[in-house]
């Protein structure tokens, strides 16, 4: 064993004690907070072709509600501002915003567990055919949605954990 394996060994026995003593918890582990929303979650009806997208990954991470316990109320909201500009051809990237603003309330007492407010951005590209231009902006939509509803999960299991 070279030398630098075993100061890596060491090194590693030595941060035992203090993972251990830092009252971390694996939130997917039996009885985690990810756990408890398994299946509990009903996400309301999707209206918007992009609430679609937004509901099927909450879904993914959550899994359908069997049984829900809890109801998740949202609203979604959009803009985009070109982030390059090419002489004669106009916008060539655009940003593309997102905010979901999300409450989650328990169904039994229909009192609020936890609420918020969050934001993230993606971008593409635009071309000279506005089909493929309409597809890429299809594409950074869903792909906002994704990152939006991961985001509001790792919230709700966070509410969850306190």
């Amino acid at each position: 064993m070279s030398l630098s394996d075993r100061r890596t060994l060491l090194l590693s026995f030595a941060a035992v004690p203090f993972a251990l003593g830092c009252g971390f918890s694996p939130a997917y582990a039996p009885g985690g907070s990810g756990q408890a929303l398994r299946g509990q979650v009903r996400v309301a009806d999707p209206v918007r072709p992009r609430d679609f997208d937004f509901v099927a990954q909450m879904e993914a991470r959550l899994g359908r509600p069997t049984a829900p316990r809890f109801d998740l109320s949202y609203r979604i909201s959009t803009s985009e501002r070109g982030a390059a500009r090419v002489a004669g051809l106009g916008e060539t990237r655009v940003t593309l915003f997102g905010t979901v603003s999300y409450e989650l309330t328990d169904r039994a007492t229909d009192t609020q567990v936890t609420e918020g407010s969050l934001r993230n951005f993606t971008n593409f590209s635009t071309t000279d055919t506005q089909l493929a231009t309409r597809r890429a902006e299809e594409n950074a939509e869903a792909r906002l949605m994704r990152i939006l509803a991961d985001q509001v999960v790792a919230r709700l299991i966070a509410a969850l954990a306190e």
